[in-house]
């Protein structure tokens, strides 16, 4: 289904096809947020981006440290984080959001891209449920969550994913296009809704989830957290669902 790319066919793909920039939306991730931009960027020749989500922590010092360009952007909520992230982005061919709690791991990044290399999609999303979840690093009540709204989305938009996670690539130049408005919880679906509106090729990969190193979810750390991101994530579905009908 796809291929890892290792060793020196990696470092080929990277330098001679798509530059790519990796966001990482973060707040209050120290302890995580140093190692994590380290394994990125051992990884791969990518930008990592930073945005420090009004951390009160040393998020911003440790990013700054582990090699990663770090802006503010004050405003709470993941979309705001995400797209202060790709206005800050310079000529990149591909964007890759991710997690800043280590949860997602850097090693899954060059299969999360090579389909877009290949030109075999313009968005990728990394899944949990294809790949492998670590015990605990899940609640029942997120993977519920997740598995509703999937199944709505694979129904309304005509697409086959099992999984709504916030790892994944998408070409610069669709995400541009997307004029992307959701600025908390709806983000990620938003992006997705909006690219298969389009005709936008979305494929899944596999990748692994594991727990974080330090701290709690802001989100799937409470079952609140959970419901209330999943009305936002619901209401979004819904929402574009009719505008493409109507």
């Amino acid at each position: 289904m796809f291929r890892v790319y290792t060793s020196q066919k990696q470092d080929e793909c990277f330098q001679t096809l798509l530059k790519t920039t990796v966001i990482i939306p973060a707040l209050n991730e120290a302890g995580n947020i140093r190692q994590l931009v380290s394994e990125v960027r051992a990884i791969a020749p990518v930008d990592v981006i930073v945005v420090d989500n009004g951390s009160t922590d040393a998020t911003a010092e440790e990013a700054k440290t582990a090699g990663a360009h770090v802006i503010r952007e004050p405003r709470r909520g993941y979309g705001y984080a995400c797209a202060a992230g790709v206005a800050a982005v310079n000529d990149s061919d591909v964007v890759v959001f991710m997690d800043g709690d280590c949860s997602f791991s850097p090693s899954d990044l060059p299969s999360l891209l090579a389909p877009i290399f290949e030109n075999r999609a313009d968005m990728v999303l990394g899944s949990r449920a294809r790949g492998t979840i670590a015990r605990g690093s899940m609640p029942s009540h997120q993977r519920f969550g997740n598995w509703l709204v999937a199944r709505l989305m694979n129904r309304l938009y005509g697409l086959s994913i099992t999984d709504l996670g916030p790892y994944r690539a998408i070409r610069k130049s669709l995400l541009n296009e997307l004029d992307m408005q959701e600025m908390t919880y709806g983000w990620p679906t938003e992006m997705i809704v909006k690219a298969a509106r389009r005709g936008a090729r979305i494929i899944e990969v596999p990748v692994s989830y594991h727990n974080r190193r330090f701290g709690k979810s802001k989100v799937s750390g409470t079952v609140r957290g959970t419901i209330l991101a999943t009305w936002f994530i619901l209401g979004v579905t819904f929402r574009y669902a009719w505008k493409s009908r109507g």
